[in-house]
């Protein structure tokens, strides 16, 4: 016997219709800042002085980017970044999947004190100035190191891949000590791989957190240009920008034309920092851009691990 289809009433449509308005004007608000970002970044700097660029370039070039990979700081800050960051998602998800498989082993007898004394570090802080002396004290400061040992282990991701692996089947670990397998070879060859949805997500709250951080660089590093990272630098131009005019601008702009007719060299465009700055943006923005397709088919499924057993 047939089902009979389902009708959608006139409350359904309605809902409907305003749901989907109001997720079109949702991803309109969210989606135009960005999308202006990037129309200046590819329109002449003068040009975006006289106004009126929205989403879409008028005069198309490529001289602000050539103009930020142009200077030695920035790229190399950009490779910081990048290399701080890398380190810090494959560092952090070893380790802390290695500390939440101990976790949550019954057979542990200090399992649940340990969990405490790192739940507790979610709520009680010491501050900045204790951390400092602490930082200051293991010789970390103006070190690359600072970027990575103090975020090796954090609570919070501690929590979604422990409550992970609890609800995995114990029949798997079981079976494999049977198979004469150690604790660090099923680590390695059973629950690693079986954690991957909750490793995408964490991985994606490690590296976002990793690639924007410039507190630290500001904090530890700031005497140390080696060791300045992207968001450091754009931090640095938001600043200067903001304390520079259109006027002071604009004769930065042709002091630096003119010295480059003077060495017989072509300008190729003008910079202002509003230009700069929206490059900059783009560049920064681009490689967490780039790696979320690849993580989203995981990080649907890992989210609620955290909140959902099994």
């Amino acid at each position: 016997m047939k089902k009979k289809a389902y009708a959608p009433s006139v409350g359904d449509r309605i809902f409907d219709t305003f749901n989907a308005i109001f997720m079109l004007i949702l991803v309109i608000v969210t989606l135009y800042p960005f999308l202006n970002i990037v129309a200046i970044s590819f329109n002449d700097a003068s040009d975006t002085m006289k106004g009126g660029i929205y989403i879409w370039p008028r005069e198309w070039t490529l001289y602000n980017y050539r103009s930020v990979f142009a200077t030695g700081t920035v790229y190399h800050a950009f490779l910081v970044s990048v290399a701080r960051t890398v380190l810090a998602v494959i560092l952090n998800l070893f380790l802390t999947t290695m500390l939440a498989y101990s976790l949550s082993r019954r057979e542990y007898v200090f399992r649940k004190l340990i969990t405490v004394a790192f739940v507790m570090t979610m709520y009680f802080n010491a501050g900045l100035i204790p951390v400092y002396f602490l930082i200051k004290g293991l010789h970390l400061t103006g070190n690359f190191l600072v970027y990575i040992i103090p975020g090796l282990v954090s609570a919070f991701n501690l929590i979604i891949i422990r409550t992970y692996i609890v609800g995995l089947p114990e029949a798997m670990i079981e079976a494999a000590k049977i198979d004469g397998a150690g604790e660090f070879r099923i680590f390695i060859q059973v629950i690693f791989p079986l954690c991957k949805p909750a490793l995408a997500v964490v991985g994606l709250f490690v590296a976002v957190g990793a690639w924007n951080s410039w507190f630290d660089t500001f904090i530890y590093c700031s005497s140390k240009q080696s060791l300045s990272t992207l968001q450091y630098e754009l931090m640095k131009l938001l600043a200067n920008s903001m304390n520079q005019g259109s006027a002071a601008s604009a004769v930065q702009t042709a002091n630096n034309s003119a010295a480059a007719a003077r060495s017989g060299q072509s300008a190729g465009g003008t910079l202002t920092p509003q230009s700069m700055r929206a490059a900059i943006t783009v560049v920064a923005a681009v490689p967490i851009l780039l790696v979320y397709p690849f993580l989203q088919k995981y990080f649907v499924g890992g989210i609620n691990v955290g909140s959902v057993k099994g």
